[in-house]
């Protein structure tokens, strides 16, 4: 098992090192980051390479008998490079260039940028390719990140039209599957087809969505060229990954594409940043480990765990006593099974002073220093039940082009797609079962349940896919719009709403209600559900059964009564149907009462208290994380504010 640090060792005075490895050791370090925002201290001027000071970090790490993760460094570029070729800086949707400074303000789709970046990692790679001491190479850093994800210079747009040349073949099938007919937009030419900044209105919905899809190709392109060539140059004990970032649903950027290239997956996991008064919810921390371990269905790497406040120009909330280790214990639980902190040492000038680390700028050991220690000398013990193999009941699907449909025509403005993932993901993070965060693409047959956020495009494909699912007896929650598109972002034409799904679902939906903030409706349970009530938010599918059962209801003056979730048998399986964003307290119980019917294994705990099962040697082990501010009791075990733990589980209880 991996533990450490992120370490900087060129943002001080280099004879500060045996110091600074001293205690790394002491803490229970073996394992150091090093070196991927160090371009120009690598190449200073064009063609001239000089890595001796890294060569002298690597002896050091010698000699403390530490191993090394070296990131490549074309995450931030030397000023030399953007001053000769400015044509390499990305540009945004006003047509304001970013200017040299920051990171990742480079284009994905420039050659020059493609050609110097290549170079110095080659040079890197063959310099440094047989020092056992480096056993991992990092790709660039956070592909993607800090709206890097989208350009819209010169070079971007002739690359955006050579990419739907090869997509559609002829200009007559773009203005037929785009519909340009309406407001006279037809094409003559791929080289009229514009990239989608600012206009009057909107853009075409299908072109909006093309785009998602080309940002997404050109930075999975660009680490493709850098992966292999890290691949063709690495020692045979080296090994290739690339550090994800959080808010993946946000961008237009499929990271499934770059994951099926890599040895393992590495996330950065900062579940509070700059500017916020607290920490996002535990659900949603767990639901980013979820996906992240989804990626390539494997454990994965923690190569930045948030240990102090962070913040560039706005520090955010300070991690309270035991929580950041709280968080890396949480990390673990869910499919982790390397972890380094960001960062060593705070650093006292640049962008990130506020961005505080193990030690702080007194440069002296103290809590968060002890703190992870604690974790180190704990963590090490489990390594056989960290490395276990996570297996789920519950699959959660998402699809990056459903999401990016939703992005291009949001519908209310209350939509946020991570919110309605979340809002069907947390009801079982309640119960403590073992989740899956799936793209559509994967292989969701041997789950008990699979869950489809807001899937509003479904074709022919995935429609038999699921059809084929329920056959074999599976459980299917949709929720609201399913179905209504298909893949080129265009509503199916004479088809009823839930389009290609309405049989299995047993509904048929002809009409909807956005709802606005501050906007929700009343529904009220029917049956087995009677005398229960709850709202919907956010929209609402006036649903009318046709062979479902009608588990609650709207009631509305004017439209009368209509579902708004319903059940139906179809083959062997069960399908719900959520039409709206419906609260917790209805979803938690819904959750429950799927668990036990499908023989789902969870565990009753207090609100939270995230308690997660493991399996090794054919005993359980719990990893019980308490997320409160105040105690909390477990069986027999009480948990302080911010307390973990890892327990072996009493089969009787």
């Amino acid at each position: 098992m991996y533990l450490g640090v992120d370490y900087y060792p060129e943002h001080w005075d280099i004879f500060m090192i045996d110091d600074d490895l001293i205690r790394m050791k002491e803490m229970g370090v073996n394992i150091i980051r090093i070196g991927e925002f160090a371009w120009h201290l690598m190449e200073q001027t064009e063609g001239n390479f000089d890595f001796s000071m890294f060569d002298y970090v690597i002896k050091k790490a010698e000699e403390y008998n530490l191993d090394i993760m070296f990131g490549t460094p074309t995450a931030t570029f030397p000023a030399w490079l953007a001053k000769k070729h400015p044509s390499i800086l990305s540009e945004d949707q006003f047509g304001n260039v970013r200017v040299f400074g920051g990171r990742r303000q480079y284009c994905f789709n420039s050659k020059h940028y493609l050609e110097y970046s290549l170079k110095i990692v080659k040079k890197l790679v063959e310099h440094y390719k047989g020092e056992k001491r480096i056993k991992h190479w990092q790709i660039d850093n956070e592909f993607g990140h800090e709206g890097s994800d989208l350009c819209y210079c010169k070079q971007c747009e002739k690359a955006f039209q050579n990419y739907l040349k090869q997509r559609y073949l002829t200009i007559d099938q773009v203005n037929e599957t785009y519909g340009t007919i309406f407001w006279g937009q037809t094409y003559n030419d791929f080289s009229e087809i514009p990239v989608p900044k600012p206009t009057i209105t909107t853009h075409n919905p299908t072109l909006k969505l093309d785009w998602a899809r080309f940002r997404s190709y050109s930075i999975n392109e660009f680490a493709k060229k850098h992966i292999e060539l890290v691949r063709k140059l690495k020692g045979k004990h080296q090994k290739v990954t690339h550090n994800f970032f959080g808010g993946f649903f946000d961008k237009c950027y499929d990271q499934n594409e770059m994951s099926r290239q890599l040895d393992y997956v590495s996330y950065d996991n900062y579940p509070v940043w700059g500017g916020l008064k607290e920490p996002i919810t535990p659900a949603h921390i767990a639901m980013t480990h979820d996906y992240i371990r989804g990626l390539k269905q494997d454990n994965y790497w923690i190569v930045e765990e948030l240990m102090g406040a962070q913040g560039h120009d706005v520090i955010g909330y300070l991690p309270r006593p035991n929580q950041a280790k709280m968080w890396s214990y949480q990390a673990m639980a869910h499919g982790c099974n390397n972890l380094l902190y960001f960062r060593w040492r705070g650093m006292t000038k640049g962008a990130e002073q506020f961005c505080f680390g193990i030690i702080d700028h007194d440069n002296e050991k103290g809590r968060k220093y002890e703190e992870v220690k604690s974790f180190f000398n704990d963590i090490k013990n489990h390594k056989d039940i960290i490395d276990s193999k996570i297996n789920a009941d519950i699959a959660v699907l998402y699809d990056f082009d459903n999401i990016w449909s939703w992005k291009s025509q949001q519908q209310s403005k209350e939509f946020n797609f991570t919110n309605e993932l979340l809002r069907l993901y947390s009801p079982f993070y309640e119960l403590n079962t073992t989740i899956d965060v799936l793209s559509i693409e994967k292989d969701f047959n041997n789950y008990k349940v699979v869950v489809l956020p807001v899937m509003q495009i479904i074709n022919e494909e995935l429609k038999h896919r699921i059809d084929l699912y329920l056959q074999n007896g599976g459980t299917v929650i949709f929720s609201y719009r399913a179905g209504i598109k298909n893949r080129d972002n265009n509503i199916n034409f004479e088809e009823i709403i839930p389009c290609q799904v309405r049989e299995m679902t047993g509904i048929r939906i002809k009409e909807v209600e956005s709802l606005q903030h501050g906007q929700e409706v009343t529904i009220t349970g029917v049956g087995l559900y009677e005398g229960k009530v709850g709202v919907c938010g956010v929209w609402r599918d006036l649903i009318i059964p046709e062979t479902a059962e009608v588990l609650y209801q709207f009631t509305d003056k004017f439209y009368g009564t209509h579902a708004c979730i319903t059940r139906n048998q179809y083959k062997n399986g069960t399908v719900y149907y959520i039409g709206g964003g419906v609260d917790s307290t209805i979803l938690n119980e819904l959750a429950e009462e799927i668990v036990i019917n499908q023989s789902i294994p969870y565990i009753s705990s207090e609100a939270g208290l995230e308690v997660y099962r493991r399996e090794h040697n054919r005993s359980q082990w719990l990893i019980v994380t308490n997320h409160t501010a105040e105690n909390k009791t477990y069986n027999s075990y009480t948990f302080k504010p911010y307390e973990s733990r890892i327990i072996k589980k009493n089969n009787n209880k």
